[in-house]
């Protein structure tokens, strides 16, 4: 019995050591309210914004409706010889400037994910720290609530007792009186 009280303590102990943590990160982000996304857009190297920046054009409407139109127009031109033929029918050129395109747009583009997921892994964790400590006070509140109705068993038992003296009181009279 006495483990299971030094382990309750222990608990309690390791649970309020949490939530004076996580009140200092609350502390911490009401003086800086940015979001993580924002924190992390602050310290970027030149090569992170230039990754940012070609996975955000590549990934837009607007590029792929652009290089549809310029992909038809080649194949357009070539086929016509309207020009010349500068990439005749099987167009190894235009497949040697997208295999360009693309090894050189991949690397950028899985770069922006890398930073895109520390951003939610950080968020995430962030997220976490809010959910225990969310649940480390309602447990807290539980806790305060069992000690108020323990609390009033014990003085609705003793009201009870009370009770029960005066009646046994009240009927040890009853029967002495004549």
């Amino acid at each position: 019995m006495k483990h299971l009280h030094d382990l309750k303590v222990e608990l309690h102990s390791a649970e309020e050591k949490m939530l004076a943590h996580l009140r200092n990160l609350r502390r911490r982000h009401r003086e800086t309210p940015e979001s993580p996304a924002a924190a992390a857009d602050c310290n970027l190297t030149p090569g992170q914004k230039i990754a940012d920046a070609v996975a955000s054009t590549m990934g837009s409407w607007r590029f792929i409706i652009i290089q549809s139109v310029l992909l038809f127009f080649w194949v357009a031109l070539n086929i016509t010889a309207y020009v010349s033929h500068w990439d005749p029918y099987p167009f190894i050129l235009l497949n040697l400037a997208l295999s360009f395109q693309a090894a050189y747009a991949a690397p950028f583009i899985m770069m922006s994910q890398n930073r895109q997921q520390d951003i939610d892994r950080k968020a995430a964790q962030t997220d976490y720290e809010i959910n225990v400590k969310a649940e480390l006070e309602i447990e807290l509140l539980h806790q305060k609530i069992d000690q108020l109705r323990e609390l009033e068993i014990l003085n609705l038992t003793q009201a009870v007792k009370d009770l029960t003296d005066i009646l046994h009181k009240a009927k040890i009279e009853v029967t002495r009186a004549p």
